[in-house]
């Protein structure tokens, strides 16, 4: 992982807690603001965790000594992270 992918992701996770602090249930009920917080920052800590060795090769790679874009996109696809399979499924 390149230092700016690092602080991009980092910047990331940090921004999840952020959104997380100043979430609102839209019931409006302290108790369901409170459990959806809580949800966000254990999904958040669950994911990041489940990627933290995820590694996307670049797409420069497809095109090299006759390499075909099928095998690069396979890659790609092995080494999708898991919140991104996840929202795929959907």
């Amino acid at each position: 992982m390149t230092l700016s992918t690092r602080s991009a992701v980092l910047s990331l996770y940090m921004r999840v807690f952020r959104i997380a602090r100043a979430w609102q249930a839209q019931t409006g009920i302290m108790s369901d603001t409170e459990a959806e917080r809580k949800y966000i920052v254990q999904e958040a800590r669950t994911l990041f965790r489940q990627n933290q060795q995820t590694y996307l090769p670049p797409l420069g790679l497809a095109t090299q000594k006759g390499r075909k874009l099928r095998g690069q996109q396979r890659l790609r696809k092995q080494a999708k992270p898991v919140y991104l399979q996840s929202h795929d499924e959907t």
